[in-house]
């Protein structure tokens, strides 16, 4: 894909704004990746208020700034309500855009993050044929169902699935997050092997440091466990609260500390419901720079989700940067990999039901983990062996051009009946 060769030339298509954390912490670090391997990256993103939180200089100077990282950006606003027409508008400018560019740049790959993109691309496929690589980054319907925001089997959620279906299936080449949908997607017959690629939610360890994880500057005096992210919808703080419990009894200096930009009050009131008192926990905002040091405060970190089928495309970010700060993790069974890879590589323990009893096994199994020596150097190991964003998910990416740059010119001219 480099030297003489004309380089395959990628529009990534995504559904939030340049600023937002996800795309500062996730989309950039992986386009740079892409660029740094000499692939032509165009990038659109739709901004939340625009026009508000954008000015001219603004603009001009981000475009600069990602220009020198070989990135070219493009934008168009972002609309909000009312939420259906909304979404459908957007989906039409972001493909009418999309097909614009196709045919303006002569870009040869329509790179969709997720499933709003997705449509986008298959429109503008329409308009101006290239290349589809759809990127799920997790199973859309089934967690809005999941989260309660829609009813399952209902108009919303019947779209959906009738649209990631039609993407797995036409796409050139598709990205999942975990072993687990790439073979549910194959043994349902949606997808052959040959054109799925894995790809964890990576970790930029340029974020934590040089470090071997011994690291232990600003510890506490006593001893943290931590939950980082939201603490509504898939996420349960109730079951973390119930498990932090069994740690308080084993250890009674234990402090629960949570970092998150959900309600504060919310979330105590959840905790007070376990038994906790205010002593017990600590709940705050933290930037993400500030993040990497409040993990290495920490002994133990959790990560508990709703346990239902969406799980199974599941790579929660928070795990490999909890495990990149040295932290060993203890996670509910069945999200995602976690299953196989915490215990198997003994940098974590698996709850196998919510309950009291499983609650008091685990709390065992992961104090002992956290009590060994060197755990926090080889939680960083870990990290970087299975979730390392150059050496991981830059080279994942890298197959996935690979394979599309080997495909024949004709397969854009292909009938998508």
């Amino acid at each position: 894909m480099t030297g003489s060769r004309t380089p395959i030339r990628a529009l990534y298509l995504c559904y939030f704004g340049l600023r937002e954390p996800l795309v500062q912490t996730q989309v950039l670090p992986y386009l740079r990746q892409l660029a740094t391997a000499g692939i032509d990256v165009s990038l659109l993103t739709f901004e939340p208020q625009l026009k508000q939180k954008w000015s001219s200089a603004e603009i001009s100077d981000a475009r600069a700034r990602l220009a020198d990282q070989g990135l070219r950006w493009f934008y168009l606003p972002y609309h909000k309500r009312p939420s259906v027409p909304a979404t459908v508008y957007d989906i039409a400018a972001g493909a009418w855009t999309a097909a614009r560019l196709v045919r303006q740049y002569n870009i040869d790959v329509l790179h969709a993050r997720s499933h709003v993109p997705l449509a986008m691309a298959l429109l503008a496929r329409r308009l101006a044929g290239c290349r589809l690589i759809f990127d799920i980054r997790g199973l859309m319907a089934e967690e809005y169902a999941d989260a309660g925001i829609w009813a399952e089997g209902s108009l919303p959620f019947r779209a959906v699935k009738l649209l990631e279906r039609a993407g797995v299936r036409r796409a050139d080449q598709v990205v999942v997050l975990t072993e687990r949908l790439r073979d549910w997607l194959i043994d349902h017959g949606l997808a052959g092997g040959e054109k799925i690629e894995v790809i964890p939610c990576c970790v930029d360890f340029s974020r934590f440091g040089e470090t071997d994880g011994e690291a232990t500057t600003g510890a506490s005096d006593r001893f943290e466990v931590v939950y980082a992210g939201s603490v509504t919808g898939l996420y349960l703080l109730e079951e973390m609260g119930r498990f932090f419990m069994q740690v308080q009894a084993r250890r009674p200096n234990a402090l629960f500390r949570i970092l998150t930009v959900s309600s504060p009050l919310a979330a105590r009131a959840v905790l007070h419901r376990t038994g906790l008192q205010e002593s017990d926990f600590w709940i705050g905002a933290a930037r993400p720079a500030e993040v990497p040091a409040y993990l290495r405060r920490a002994r133990l970190a959790l990560s508990f989700r709703k346990p239902t089928f969406s799980q199974i495309a599941a790579s929660p970010t928070k795990i490999p940067e909890y495990l990149a700060a040295g932290l060993p993790v203890v996670c509910n069974a069945r999200i995602g990999d976690m299953d196989e890879l915490l215990e198997k590589e003994g940098v974590g323990t698996i709850v196998w039901r919510l309950d009291d009893e499983a609650y008091a096994a685990a709390a065992e199994r992961a104090l002992a983990l956290a009590d060994q020596p060197q755990i926090r150097a080889r939680c960083a190991q870990v990290a970087r062996q299975y979730f390392d964003l150059v050496q991981v998910g830059g080279v994942g990416y890298h197959n996935v051009y690979t394979r599309i740059g080997a495909l024949p010119k004709e397969v854009a001219a292909i009938s998508e009946a």
